[in-house]
């Protein structure tokens, strides 16, 4: 998971992708970077951290012109991670071209074999996205040929992607001297929407984005479909896929995504909120209500679900932990030792919501199990009777292979396990997991036109169809063991593959 964004304007652009990467600093906060184009020049600014960290005022003085793009990155490389494999990636040939990426291709091995023994391309890192660029570069070469460049031939050269590349992925990309481009894979797993503000346009990951900087959403780009906006504006496209299926990621809408973002025509919290009322059937079936004395949601994306769950239910909701807003989102800190750290330092409980009291706490997600554990014992460490713990989504029991930080299996706290095992480790009194079935219908009921979701990491059913335990074995080689949790309860270690 990561965010991307890519700007034609009519005036200097460097600011506005500044204030787009601020608004999907929840995507990533890994690493930073801009590209913009000034005349047949690309200027270029890219670095580890924070986007207010990585970008002061001499380094977008230097980011002259009016189109550009922009990443912030997901870290999923552990300690590993080099600066040399922040995003854009540039390649000279041809015409010249800058990407970002957010996905993860599942045949980078392969691919990277192929470009290096056929296509006679060198690629530099361990990136999947560099891999992906240098797919893009050689597919644009075979249809122009050097000579002049026309968006037919654009959309000739993502039709070779889509036959080569396997995957999810989500990107934008600029060519020198003639414009934009963004596709989305077959399945629409990552997602990517289209703006405009007068003659200016913006594609980025998420409505959010657009609306925050004063330019109103047109639509999403549609799985397979590739967009050519030239650098007058102009904007066509074309369908590349064979078989395109809108089957997006469904933890978008669990917990990446923000509340305030309509992805696939699907409101994100009016989706959580859907979560929020599924879940309640399955408290009622395991805890009586009368036994409740309070929901307290675990901040920030299981909010909306609470409020749902707890007006069903008839019962208070509280706000029982506050959050430290200067450290970083948990479920993507790299490493496990650091994940445990930032939890006491992220949360702290407000004592007079827990002390003597029965409280049901609702949590997003479950995924290693570990954030869980020290969150349930602050709660028993302010004075909480019992504590209770519901999950708007049901149990991760396998890896997402997609560009989300869920690897292996044997990590994953649900892996395994039957729901009171997963309980005793966490140490609640009662577990609850949203159905798998409920999940789908509640979020997929938002847009009947949907193919399905990918929810891999819930049911094992890859959307690609080409996902074998090999594959995932392959992904986890090399991971950096320094940070690799020891306990059984461990979430996940790092892998070494580069995922956007």
């Amino acid at each position: 998971m990561c965010g991307i964004v890519g700007v034609v304007s009519q005036d200097p652009v460097n600011q506005l992708i500044y204030d787009a990467l601020l608004l999907l600093q929840h995507r990533g906060q890994d690493a930073a970077g801009i590209v913009t184009q000034q005349g047949r020049k690309f200027f270029m600014h890219k670095a580890k951290g924070m986007v207010r960290d990585v970008f002061r005022t001499r380094n977008m003085r230097s980011l002259p012109g009016n189109c550009g793009l922009g990443q912030v990155r997901y870290p999923t490389a552990g300690n590993a991670f080099s600066e040399e494999e922040a995003q854009p990636f540039y390649v000279n040939a041809p015409f010249g071209l800058v990407l970002v990426h957010n996905g993860n291709l599942t045949n980078a091995h392969a691919l990277k074999q192929e470009l290096f023994q056929t296509d006679h391309r060198h690629i530099n890192t361990e990136s999947d996205s560099e891999v992906l660029l240098n797919v893009l570069a050689h597919e644009l070469e075979k249809v122009t040929r050097g000579l002049t460049l026309k968006p037919a031939d654009v959309f000739a050269a993502v039709r070779g992607v889509h036959q080569r590349v396997r995957g999810s992925y989500a990107v934008v990309a600029l060519i020198a001297g003639h414009g934009l481009l963004a596709f989305r894979d077959p399945y629409g797993i990552r997602p990517l929407c289209l703006g405009r503000q007068g003659d200016n346009v913006m594609l980025a990951s998420e409505s959010v984005t657009l609306e925050g900087t004063g330019f109103e959403l047109e639509r999403d780009v549609a799985p397979g479909e590739a967009v050519f906006v030239d650098l007058q504006g102009q904007v066509s496209s074309e369908q590349c896929a064979s078989a395109p299926a809108l089957k997006p990621c469904i933890f978008e809408y669990v917990y990446l995504a923000r509340p305030d973002s309509v992805i696939n025509g699907i409101s994100v919290y009016q989706a959580r909120l859907n979560l929020g009322a599924t879940l309640a059937k399955r408290v009622i079936s395991t805890v009586p209500p009368n036994d409740i004395d309070v929901v307290i949601p675990i901040p920030e994306s299981s909010r909306p679900s609470a409020m749902e769950l707890a007006q069903l239910l008839g019962l208070p909701y509280r706000e029982g932990f506050v959050k430290n807003r200067y450290v970083g989102r948990t479920f993507i800190m790299p490493g496990q030792s650091v994940r445990k750290k930032s939890v006491r330092q992220k949360l702290n409980v407000i004592g007079s919501e827990f002390k003597g009291r029965n409280v049901l706490l609702v949590d997003d997600s479950i995924v290693r199990g570990t954030t869980s554990r020290e969150i349930v014992q602050m709660a028993r460490d302010a004075g909480a009777r019992k504590v209770y713990l519901a999950s708007a989504a049901p149990p991760v029991r396998f890896p997402n292979v997609y560009g989300i930080d869920m690897p292996t299996p044997d990590e994953l706290v649900a892996h395994g396990r039957t729901v009171d095992e997963v309980r005793q480790i966490i140490g609640c009194d009662a577990l609850i997991y949203q159905d798998v079935d409920a999940m789908k219908q509640a979020v997929g009921q938002l847009n009947p036109n949907l193919g399905g979701f990918d929810a891999s990491c819930f049911d094992g059913e890859y959307v690609t169809g080409d996902i074998t335990a090999e594959d995932i074995a392959r992904l986890n080689q090399g991971r950096d063991q320094t940070e690799e949790g020891t306990e059984d309860t461990s979430r996940l270690a790092l892998p070494n593959a580069q995922v956007a």
